[in-house]
């Protein structure tokens, strides 16, 4: 970092982060150690677009003319960058603050973006090139988990950012005046000098805490017991820990007897460790689609309740009230109900025709009234009867289908077969969409015209878009 007397800091933050109080932080710091600043923000927009841009100028005070501070940061002209996440760094290299006279100090962590979390394959943006880059552009780079260090102080990120700030050496003050503007701001000031610490001492290099590797949990029931001895029995050691994980995601979305279902079918394939590895992990999300019974029962859980109160920490004598969008179609209604009844529907036209009006509009759910809470809990009861809806039945049967090419198929053939599960996930239009494509993939195959690397072309192709396009082209191609 170059030594001048201006003094330029830029602070990158997600909304409720506190970025406004680490700005607030720094411009008390120099203010009170004979500095003229000054800070200003602009605020992103929702949904994960774009970060608040809070930008603080110092000058040193005394001087003959009364400095002249600009309201936002300048390209190549940046001394200091702070990022709250691992994007917000790598948005601040793409737009230029990032120079080899800069300092940047960022978390390490991630917060996904919408449109990451709503591909149709995994859309995450790679934080190993971001951090190559960090490296890359900067004059200096600190960066370490600082959501894991603000969760053990018992802090917010915004005090581990000031503290690795001060423990930076970039700016002329001393750890005591850091620490001074923190109590000055009057709120939360032990929480906050905790963070502070752990933040001061990572940026001066001591090891940052590594989180304890979680133990192993043994099972709690006989059925839990039995189902474990038999992966480790029957299925090869490459698999076990996603075969654990599957029969462990089973339990919880049906019963024991699901899933040794699942290791039925596991068993039954009877082939190398990687395709058996790979089906293990793709077979237990398939085993768990997300019917309305799912996604009820996942809407009301103690659990979920609870990481919202923390995420939003709120006190234990506030109020949180959580409202939601739902959209259930007339489809999914059906698919719900005894499968008699649900197929008979969809197959008369009038009935449909009558029916379709009900379910056009999405609906706003506060899933914390008393109303809405014991509707969802009556849905996610329902669970007990599933094998009985016709979800159930078109899954089971769609499943069973997937597996007999499997088994019939080569090795190579096999795996890419497999791997093609990943195109079904969610539910709704995204699941329509990825069964869509996961159909003309198969009806393709079937014609005998597809190697294992045609499939696995066709299936990143059909992963590059929601509306089919490219798959189309590859098809035709």
């Amino acid at each position: 970092m170059r030594r001048r007397e201006r003094i330029t800091i830029a602070v990158l933050g997600l909304g409720g982060q506190g970025g406004g109080v680490l700005a607030d932080w720094i411009v008390q710091l120099g203010t009170k150690n004979g500095y003229v600043a000054q800070g200003t923000s602009v605020p992103g927009v929702a949904q994960r677009t774009g970060a608040t841009v809070y930008y603080i100028e110092m000058f040193p005070a005394g001087s003959a003319a009364q400095p002249v501070l600009a309201l936002m940061p300048v390209p190549g002209d940046v001394d200091i960058v702070v990022a709250s996440e691992l994007m917000e760094a790598g948005r601040a290299i793409l737009r230029g603050f990032v120079s080899q006279d800069t300092l940047l100090i960022g978390s390490t962590h991630r917060v996904y973006a919408i449109d990451e979390k709503s591909a149709m394959g995994d859309g995450r943006a790679s934080g190993e090139r971001i951090i190559a880059a960090a490296h890359e552009r900067a004059g200096r780079f600190i960066g370490f988990d600082m959501d894991a260090a603000a969760d053990r102080a018992g802090s917010v990120i915004s005090s581990i950012m000031f503290g690795a700030l001060a423990g930076s050496g970039a700016l002329p003050f001393s750890r005591a005046a850091f620490e001074e503007a923190i109590r000055a701001g009057g709120k939360a000031i032990d929480a906050n000098l905790r963070g502070f610490s752990d933040g001061f001492d990572t940026a001066q290099g001591k090891a940052e805490a590594a989180p304890a590797p979680p133990p192993r949990v043994a099972p709690t029931t006989e059925a839990g017991r039995a189902l474990l001895a038999r992966i480790e029995a029957k299925l090869p050691p490459e698999a076990h820990e996603f075969a654990v994980e599957g029969v462990k995601r089973l339990m919880d979305y049906q019963d024991a007897a699901y899933a040794a279902l699942y290791l039925d079918r596991l068993e039954s394939l009877d082939r190398d460790p990687e395709l058996v590895t790979e089906a293990a992990r793709h077979l237990a999300l398939w085993m768990s689609y997300e019917d309305t019974i799912r996604v009820a029962g996942l809407k009301v859980r103690a659990s979920r309740f609870a990481r919202v109160r923390g995420e939003v920490k709120a006190k234990d004598d506030q109020i949180v009230q959580l409202t939601e969008y739902m959209h259930p179609r007339l489809e999914e209604i059906c698919e719900t109900m005894p499968a008699a009844l649900g197929r008979r529907i969809l197959a008369s036209r009038s009935l449909s025709r009558r029916l379709k009006p009900l379910f056009t509009k999405g609906r706003h759910v506060e899933t914390t009234s008393l109303r809405w809470f014991l509707m969802l809990s009556l849905l996610a009861g329902w669970r007990r009867w599933r094998r009985g809806t016709l979800r159930y039945q078109m899954e089971q049967a769609r499943i069973e289908d997937w597996l007999a090419l499997v088994r019939t198929a080569d090795p190579a053939t096999a795996l890419e077969l497999v791997k093609c599960q990943r195109l079904i996930k969610g539910y709704g239009d995204t699941f329509e969409r990825g069964l869509g494509n996961y159909a003309r993939i198969v009806d393709r195959y079937r014609t005998g015209s597809l190697a294992a690397a045609d499939i696995a072309r066709l299936r990143d192709a059909a992963l590059a878009d929601e509306d089919g396009k490219a798959l189309a082209l590859a098809l035709a191609s």
